[in-house]
């Protein structure tokens, strides 16, 4: 198959690699060179794009971000990038466009539990716009639009977690946190390109929800650091389960948040 990635940060990155190590011809869009040998690599704005010369694109995978968390740089990089990106892949004979999201779509703040059943109900602006650009490709792609909503990403120990044992004295409340290694984000995202008869959407998480306070505490423990004080019992955050994931046979690598 002839699969195109628009947008080639680190996830695509690692699922370009698998891909291509299956025999797939693969071309990334992307605003600045890339090196690897997975892939053609094109410069382009996606808001302009042209893929008028290049061979007949069989599977699509969008994973954009924005340069910063604004309203604007979220409006700018996810929904003013849909109509471009769906008229530049007319004439192609897309079989499957898998759309990274987020979890932000769902707006449970109070440590409820979500999985794919619960319905996308943002409570922010941001989340807003990612539901936005969720229903306008399924609109463009209707028989063909797969929507991914990972969790929390991290990849392999993580510095932001250790400097936050070393400094955190005391923490405000019960805060539910959710995770999913970009090995099996990857993984995932590959995987998906060969479920036959795939749902609308998935959640793409590790299953193993955590309150925040307690991971810092752990990683304080096996430091021998002050341990910190929790100061409310108060519960926000939400306990995310990807049961489609598990449903369709996906096995995690990192299981252990």
């Amino acid at each position: 198959m002839h699969i195109l990635f628009i947008g080639y940060g680190k996830t695509s990155q690692r699922a370009t690699k698998l891909l291509f190590e299956q025999g797939h011809q693969i071309t990334t869009i992307s605003q600045s060179p890339k090196t690897d040998e997975y892939g053609n690599h094109l410069i382009q704005d996606v808001h302009h794009l042209d893929l008028s010369g290049i061979a007949p694109i069989d599977a699509v995978y969008v994973l954009l971000s924005p340069n910063e968390s604004t309203v604007e740089a979220y409006q700018q990089t996810y929904v003013d990038t849909v109509q471009p990106i769906a008229q530049a892949l007319k004439g192609h004979p897309i079989q499957r466009i898998v759309v990274v999201s987020s979890t932000r779509v769902y707006g449970e703040n109070a440590g409820e539990r979500v999985d794919d059943e619960t319905l996308p109900n943002p409570i922010d602006a941001q989340g807003r716009l990612l539901l936005e650009m969720e229903q306008l490709y399924q609109t463009a792609f209707p028989a063909q639009c797969v929507i991914i909503r990972p969790s929390g990403i991290y990849s392999g120990a993580s510095a932001r977690m250790q400097k936050l044992a070393e400094t955190t004295k005391s923490y405000p409340n019960i805060h539910w946190s959710n995770r999913i290694h970009i090995d099996d984000l990857a993984r995932f995202l590959v995987f998906m390109l060969h479920v036959e008869h795939a749902e609308k959407s998935y959640i793409c998480t590790n299953n193993m929800p955590q309150p925040l306070h307690e991971k810092i505490l752990n990683i304080q423990r096996e430091l021998n650091l002050p341990e910190l004080v929790l100061e409310s019992d108060r519960v926000t955050g939400k306990r995310i389960y990807a049961d489609r994931m598990k449903s369709a046979g996906f096995q995690l690598e990192y299981e252990d948040s």
